[in-house]
């Protein structure tokens, strides 16, 4: 297993999630926070590229920054992101683990859990770079 991918985590739901659950398969780490008004803005791409993706794209949501359990859940609730899952890492571990400073950002894995992006994507540059990941 990459290192990349060596992580445990909550999610919204309170499940465990596992970074090894990602192997094999391209994924999305979409960084938010509850509070932020662009992230808001970008959930109904983001929910529809997951859609439109899912049988070959691993996508994940990582909720933050001082978000807050319920006003994480919330928010996937009021923008429809629940068919995908979400992580609550208000401490910003996993953002760390992948040097996010800031919401509304992504980080791309080929699918053998190499970082191939690292940054913010406009919804037109998401759909093209998940479209190129193999």
């Amino acid at each position: 297993m990459p290192q990349t991918l060596d992580f445990t985590a909550r999610t919204i739901d309170g499940e465990t999630f596992t970074g090894a659950s990602l192997v094999g398969k391209p994924a999305v780490l979409w960084f938010w926070a509850a509070w932020c008004t662009r992230c808001r803005g970008a959930a109904e791409s983001v929910a529809a590229v997951q859609r439109d993706n899912a049988a070959r794209v691993n996508l994940v949501g990582v909720a933050g920054l001082g978000s807050g359990d319920e006003a994480m859940r919330r928010f996937a609730q009021d923008t429809g992101i629940q068919d995908f899952p979400h992580l609550a890492d208000d401490a910003g571990e996993v953002w760390r683990r992948f040097d996010v400073v800031s919401q509304e950002h992504y980080v791309l894995l080929d699918s053998a859990g190499d970082v191939v992006h690292n940054g913010p994507l406009s919804q037109t540059d998401l759909r093209r770079r998940v479209a190129e990941l193999t």
